[in-house]
């Protein structure tokens, strides 16, 4: 962090205290990233935590529920379902609903992820080779990985609003959760330090109207009344004044005050 001014001194100690409040296993109990957490195989991590990601909006206790409902439908082994289920095996599917999130939408995913693993032992691939060491961030990376997916071009066009693209101006919060699931370091006991192409550093910080909120009453964002990609990179350049290698950490920090402006009604007032 540079030399601050009084206002970016108050910024950072609040994200510190924050940060370190709510960075720590217990974390776990009741966020989403508890799903993927069931498992130890890196593939099955990878893939429960894939699935979870997609679901992850609407109410946290109903996307929890219905994340391990459908890892329950892959037998609890997820990468030994993808890489060997038959279309047999998919009719159990029936009536799995995620809100938009339906059958077809699952089908397509997983018919895309099976060809995936029949070829490659890691998702990472799917992001990374999009993505060179210099690249400011994953928008590279992100905007493939929509390509790939939808390459063969035999898809329903509802699906495709699921994995969501900066090509299209989206803040991609889903996604930009889990890269920093998958490729932020596992020393916190929360993240899982699985993939080593994309560092740290060139991870955007997830952001929906709620946390978009909180960063600009915290002064790290203009007010909006909606946020895209544009404010995503915004907010994450802000949090490289903090912490240039490890920006996303204090997305931590930002759940810590979303509960406590919950608690209280308020965000905790900077002094300066």
């Amino acid at each position: 962090m540079n030399k601050p001014n009084s206002k970016n001194e108050a910024q950072y100690q609040l994200l510190e205290y924050y940060l370190e409040r709510y960075y720590k296993p217990s974390f776990i109990i009741d966020d989403v990233i508890q799903v993927p957490h069931l498992f130890s195989k890196p593939q099955d991590i990878e893939i429960a935590g894939f699935f979870t990601a997609l679901l992850a909006w609407g109410q946290r206790v109903t996307t929890i529920s219905n994340s391990k409902k459908l890892m329950e439908l892959m037998d609890n082994s997820p990468h030994d379902f993808i890489v060997n289920h038959t279309d047999k095996d998919l009719v159990k599917f029936n009536g799995f609903i995620h809100r938009t999130f339906q059958l077809t939408d699952f089908l397509v995913i997983a018919d895309f992820l099976q060809s995936f693993y029949k070829e490659n032992n890691s998702l990472e691939t799917a992001f990374s080779q999009f993505i060179t060491p210099d690249s400011p961030d994953t928008e590279p990376a992100l905007v493939g990985f929509q390509k790939l997916i939808f390459s063969n071009g035999n898809y329903p066009s509802r699906t495709k609003k699921h994995i969501a693209s900066p090509a299209s101006n989206s803040a991609c919060k889903r996604l930009n959760m889990y890269l920093r699931w998958m490729v932020r370091s596992n020393c916190g006991g929360v993240d899982f330090g699985l993939w080593k192409t994309i560092k740290t550093s060139q991870l955007i910080c997830p952001i929906d109207t709620h946390v978009g909120n909180i960063a600009a009453q915290i002064g790290l964002l203009p007010t909006s009344t909606t946020y895209n990609w544009k404010q995503a990179v915004q907010l994450t350049d802000s949090l490289k004044g903090f912490c240039a290698d490890d920006p996303v950490k204090y997305d931590f920090a930002l759940f810590g005050l979303g509960i406590e402006q919950k608690k209280s009604g308020l965000i905790p007032k900077l002094i300066y």
